[in-house]
């Protein structure tokens, strides 16, 4: 695992996880079942669309491709496990666990975490639209080369998170609680509210112009030409 000091900022980067996996089974076509447990399976490409897999756990798995439209997988565990190409809408990991986990490639809107643990997650390219991160706690998390539209961070702790190359539009940071948060390689940044929660984040010169009429208005300045 990598980590360090970003930028000599004296922000404390991000753990990025290094997940190894070994020879994988196959999966054999059976619906998810609510607490199994998937050891060294590899998913390609399949249909989990409805499929209900709450409090599941996924080790040293790979999922490829798969159909996740309304899947219920609530406080599941992903741990040391591989997500290429996922798709779909509605996907429930409320409270959730994902731990050396990378999601690559995501079409996703609406995917509900909150209440979730993410620990050394990466998510590299792909769009996820409505991610609800209400209340979750994120450490060791990069979000690198992706779109990010309208995320909920409202509650969520945040350490030692890094946007690289990602676009972020529409946040919500209302009562969120950040550290060690890298901010500058999001590129537009865009906070609908809770502007006032950046402290614990480092933004570039130019992000801080752009984002200079929402803190006025957080901090109830009116500006007149």
């Amino acid at each position: 695992m990598t980590s360090g000091v970003t930028g000599g900022t004296g922000v404390k980067g991000a753990r990025r996880p290094e997940v190894r996996l070994p020879p994988l089974e196959p999966w054999d076509g059976a619906e998810l079942v609510p607490d199994g447990d998937y050891d060294g399976v590899e998913f390609r490409a399949p249909d989990l669309t409805g499929q209900d897999g709450a409090g599941a756990r996924f080790l040293d798995c790979a999922l490829a491709r798969c159909a996740l439209d309304g899947t219920r997988l609530r406080r599941a565990r992903l741990l040391d496990t591989l997500l290429t190409a996922p798709r779909g809408v509605g996907t429930d990991l409320s409270g959730a666990t994902l731990r050396d986990v990378e999601l690559t490639d995501p079409r996703l809107g609406g995917t509900q975490l909150h209440g979730a643990v993410l620990e050394r997650v990466v998510v590299r390219g792909g769009k996820i639209d409505c991610l609800n991160l209400r209340g979750a706690r994120l450490r060791d998390v990069v979000f690198e080369s992706c779109v990010l539209v309208e995320a909920d961070f409202a509650g969520a702790r945040l350490e030692r998170v890094e946007f690289v190359d990602c676009a972020l539009r529409e946040a919500d940071l209302t009562g969120a609680t950040l550290k060690d948060v890298d901010l500058r390689g999001a590129a537009p940044l865009g906070i609908a509210r809770g502007v006032e929660r950046l402290s614990g984040a480092v933004i570039g010169p130019a992000q801080l112009l752009d984002l200079a009429p929402v803190l006025a208005a957080g901090l109830g300045i009116r500006v007149q030409g």
